[in-house]
């Protein structure tokens, strides 16, 4: 097989209201909430840097100059924290700004995660892309974007990060039906649903906020319906794309987060704080506080 062509493009939707965690995102978007001490969206930069993106489309809506702020070069702080001593605060800022090149794309109206990607369409100049949601953090020695660029490397194809998922779970999730040939290959990829009702599920394998995905997928994006909200989905474009191009699921490995909503929010905030050997004996002494009191 010849060997495909390097991925070198991501994107990154970030143009949705943030309605699951209204009023905070009222004014403030929400892949610029913090968690644990960076924005949401800068795991995702991050990984995606780790993965050997080099350019990072991020889809906005009204929000461009919060999320480019973030990322540019701050001569004047990193100066003021090196005057002060605080060289470790300094490399911190300075790195930001060297992650990756940052392109921006607007997104005129929430109008469905498959619209969203479709308008970065110009800036992807036809190559094969992964796509990050930034309210999904990643957690993994190995990035979950490197394992689906490696996959697609063995097999080919588009590809999804997918993990099975308890039957409670599987109305928050799109859901993949696949059949898998080999222990050690991908899933193939049959069909998607996006949350249905645990009867209705095809399976209880989830999808999980990354894909890489070949250029043909445009044309299945532009030949999807909108949905009862008026919004096209990226599931049901690819279920369109599926019935006649290879998608496969691969079941990553490593921990995830959903920090789109409170809960989801709250719980990535807890387990990376204690990740963080700055913080973690502080949050293991308060958690404890906490426990004797409520006993």
């Amino acid at each position: 097989m010849a060997q495909p062509r390097k991925i070198t493009k991501a994107v990154i939707p970030a143009a949705g209201y943030g309605t699951r965690m209204l009023p905070a995102t009222k004014a403030l978007p929400k892949e610029m909430l913090p968690v644990a001490g960076k924005p949401l969206i800068q795991y995702a930069i991050e990984e995606a840097a780790a993965s050997g993106i080099e350019t990072v489309a991020i889809v906005v809506r009204n929000h461009r100059k919060l999320i480019e702020s973030h990322f540019a070069s701050d001569p004047a702080l990193e100066g003021f924290l090196r005057d002060r001593r605080q060289n470790a605060a300094a490399d911190e800022v300075s790195r930001l700004s060297k992650l990756v090149h940052l392109e921006f794309v607007e997104q005129q109206q929430p109008r469905g995660l498959g619209d969203a990607i479709r308008c970065a369409k110009p800036l992807l100049e036809n190559e094969p892309f992964v796509v990050l949601l930034p309210d999904v953090i990643m957690v993994s020695d190995d990035p979950v974007t490197a394992q689906l660029i490696r996959a697609r490397e063995r097999h080919g194809g588009s590809l999804i990060a997918v993990r099975r998922v308890g039957l409670h779970d599987v109305e928050r999730h799109g859901i993949v039906k696949a059949e898998q040939s080999k222990s050690d290959a991908p899933l193939k990829i049959t069909g998607l649903v996006e949350k249905p009702t645990p009867a209705n599920a095809p399976s209880r394998i989830g999808i999980f906020g990354r894909y890489l995905l070949e250029s043909s997928v445009w044309d299945a994006i532009d030949n999807t319906s909108q949905d009862a909200r008026e919004e096209i989905q990226l599931t049901d474009a690819l279920n369109l794309y599926c019935q006649s191009n290879p998608l496969y699921g691969v079941l990553f490995s490593g921990d995830h987060y959903d920090a789109g909503d409170r809960f989801g929010h709250l719980k990535a905030s807890v387990d990376l704080s204690l990740r963080d050997s700055a913080l973690r004996q502080s949050c293991l002494e308060h958690f404890a506080s906490l426990f004797s009191s409520v006993s």
